[in-house]
């Protein structure tokens, strides 16, 4: 699409007068609230999130918010899909930036470990908890939980469709790392990996990693095995996944 076609067309969207449709200021109403949603969750997890501080953050009316989202259960499950829309694009866009050689198996690990590492998964981890004794969040979190699962699988296959696994071991593998992963991703939030035992762990699961969906050593940038002494200070992080 040409940028004059973009123009027409987002210039088509407004009143006459030049002015934002009534459509263009609901959504743009929505877009506020859902960020100020998840902002709350990153901040002051599930029990500090209230409506009242959504649109506070938002800078719109109780009113407002209400018309669009009217409870906090309704804010929080669209700031949830729509955050993990978003994480999923930010994901894919950054694999496709790596250099050649590291956009592999090892590199979509890296980047899944960013990504578990940011503030955003570990705002839906302290929702994941607070649900365990929540009857009204727990449908909601059981949910989401499938849903990053599907996304992760089909991202998956989308990226490595040469990979060497049966297709029915494939969901129950991408279920053993997302655990693995989610436990991981406790330890380091209350260490910080001080003494490097998650990285060691991490280097041995790409390790395996490039068994399943191995890469031909002939190919332009192949990057060799990992080793326990890797260097990643190359690693793209994906957009927002560590704010």
């Amino acid at each position: 699409m040409s940028v004059s076609t973009r123009r027409h067309r987002s210039a088509s969207r407004r009143s006459p007068d030049g002015r934002r449709t009534q459509q263009e200021r609901r959504s743009r109403t929505r877009q506020r609230l859902l960020d100020a949603t998840m902002q709350c969750l990153v901040d002051l997890g599930w029990s500090g999130t209230s409506t009242t501080e959504v649109a506070r953050r938002a800078g719109v009316s109780r009113g407002a918010q209400q018309h669009h989202y009217r409870t906090k259960h309704d804010l929080v499950a669209a700031a949830l899909e729509h955050t993990l829309d978003a994480q999923r694009v930010a994901y894919e866009s950054a694999f496709a930036l790596l250099p050649p050689g590291r956009r592999n198996v090892e590199g979509a690990l890296d980047l899944l470990w960013e990504v578990f590492r940011g503030r955003p998964a570990r705002a839906l981890l302290e929702l994941a908890v607070a649900a365990r004794t929540d009857t009204e969040l727990r449908p909601l979190c059981r949910d989401l939980n499938e849903r990053i699962l599907d996304v992760i699988i089909e991202t998956f296959e989308r990226l490595f469709p040469g990979n060497a696994l049966p297709p029915d071991h494939i969901p129950t593998l991408i279920r053993a790392m997302f655990a693995m992963y989610v436990g991981l991703s406790v330890q380091n939030a209350l260490d910080d990996d001080a003494d490097g035992h998650q990285a060691a762990v991490l280097v041995q699961v790409k390790n395996i990693a490039r068994l399943m969906v191995p890469v031909d050593p002939a190919e332009p940038g192949h990057a060799p095995p990992a080793s326990p002494t890797g260097d990643d200070a190359d690693r793209t992080t994906p957009e927002g996944a560590s704010p």
